[in-house]
């Protein structure tokens, strides 16, 4: 046990270590003054507070609510609304705010589940390491692929299916054209390089030549020049797999295994 827990008048400060999926890492205090902690500062967050803090020693889920003000200007509600939290990884500890880079106390740590923002302030829910338990040990069969394109079961090169161009035209909120076409991107990804979307990514629905759709408009505001990165997709079918790919051998999927639809056909159909 850390020596300044001891006394009866503590010194003991709530502090909270962000990482965005981006890189960004922020860090905040319940303390009314900033701390630095091996070399982040963490600025003073009052209203920043966590729910009771329980945990074990079991496999029960340990789960932690964080609610608070948006006071930061670090943590903007835009951000908020557009996801840029949404998987942020999260440590909380406890410092002696008189020497706060001598010792820490580790409380929590996990990741940060969907953040909801109501009457200007936010809740989060930090799933902690054991909520992984919760996610099902044996993969549904399906007719399609269970991988993602070029991830480790899919072991598809992507070196030469991403390429990193500006937006030469926006024709509506959705529809975009690139200074080279190239590729079939549909059911690829778009990550913004530079603009108000930078960090965030885009899912594409259709893609023609140099001819961009996205399934969804992006939240900022989308010009001429930006610099996105456009990656290849796939339809996790075994004929695109095959033919475009020659990638069978590596398809996470059973397209020949009976479905439920087989209990619906009629005799003889």
């Amino acid at each position: 046990m850390t020596a300044w827990l001891q006394p009866e008048l503590t010194t003991v400060a709530l502090c909270w270590r962000l990482e965005r999926r981006d890189g960004v890492a922020l860090g905040f205090t319940a303390h009314d003054r900033d701390l630095t902690i091996n070399g982040l500062v963490y600025r003073a967050a009052p209203g920043m507070l966590p729910s009771s803090i329980s945990l074990s020693d079991g496999l029960e889920i340990d789960t932690l609510d964080i609610s608070g003000a948006l006071t930061s200007d670090a943590i903007c509600s835009d951000d908020l609304a557009t996801g840029r939290w949404d998987g942020a990884k999260v440590w909380l500890f406890a410092a002696d705010w008189k020497n706060p880079g001598d010792e820490t106390l580790p409380l929590a740590r996990g990741e940060l589940g969907e953040v909801a923002v109501r009457d200007g302030a936010f809740t989060a829910e930090l799933a902690g390491p054991t909520a992984v338990l919760e996610q099902p040990v044996v993969e549904y069969s399906s007719p399609e692929c269970r991988a993602e394109l070029g991830d480790r079961r899919c072991r598809v090169d992507m070196v030469a299916r991403r390429r990193m161009v500006p937006l030469v035209e926006v024709v509506d909120s959705v529809t975009y054209r690139c200074a080279t076409g190239g590729g079939d991107h549909g059911y690829g990804r778009l990550r913004w390089i530079d603009g108000p979307n930078a960090g965030l990514t885009s899912a594409i629905l259709a893609s023609d030549g140099d001819r961009l759709i996205l399934r969804e408009a992006p939240p900022g505001m989308v010009s001429a020049g930006t610099i996105v990165e456009i990656s290849e997709g796939c339809d996790k079918s075994l004929a695109t797999c095959a033919a475009r790919f020659a990638n069978a051998a590596n398809f996470r999927g059973e397209p020949h295994l009976p479905g439920n639809d087989l209990l619906t056909r009629y005799p003889g159909a």
